[in-house]
């Protein structure tokens, strides 16, 4: 099964999914596309013009989910933590993850609090999550969804897990996809 966190930046996925690996039943890993990205090399990345940072971040967006449908495919159980900020990112997972159990959870913070825990971190520019507000959640369907300005981790994360034992056959992905 693949636990599918979407949601800004600061909006409390890496901490929901910390809590979900200590409450789920059987083994979880916790992949975030965050991680994914630190391991590249900011050196040679900070080298390059605009278009071609995007370029490359766009090639590890995209070997992201396919590291993800990889993992799952031998097997694995996921907790999946991702920014999906532009359309193409869901697409390419509604692509590369089709055939795979994905329950799709929107990770929900409103802007001022996003905003709060920016300047709280201090490794973030404030502002940017507010931005994402706009894109992240646009596709508009989820299978559950958690409010991280009401909850915190550990009550999200035993939510979710509650929803498991009771999620419907169909899921989001599969009517995203049509």
């Amino acid at each position: 099964m693949i636990i599918f966190l979407n949601g800004t930046s600061s909006s409390g996925k890496s901490s929901i999914a910390a809590e979900l690996l200590k409450v789920l039943d059987t083994p979880y890993f916790h992949l975030a596309v965050d991680a994914f990205g630190a391991m590249r090399s900011v050196e040679r990345t900070l080298e390059l013009d605009g278009p071609a940072v995007a370029e490359v971040l766009r090639r590890t967006r995209a070997g992201f989910h396919r590291a993800v449908a990889g993992m799952a495919q031998a097997g694995n159980d996921l907790v999946v933590d991702h920014v999906l900020s532009e359309p193409w990112r869901l697409q390419d997972c509604l692509t590369v993850l089709d055939g795979l159990d994905v329950v799709f959870v929107g990770v929900h913070c409103p802007p001022d609090e996003l905003e709060r825990r920016e300047r709280a971190r201090g490794d973030r520019v404030p502002g940017v999550a507010a931005k994402q507000l706009q894109n992240v959640h646009q596709h508009g369907l989820y299978d559950f969804e958690v409010d991280t300005s009401t909850n915190g981790p550990r009550e999200c994360a035993l939510a979710i897990k509650d929803f498991l034992g009771r999620a419907p056959a169909q899921r989001a992905f599969d009517v995203l996809r049509g």
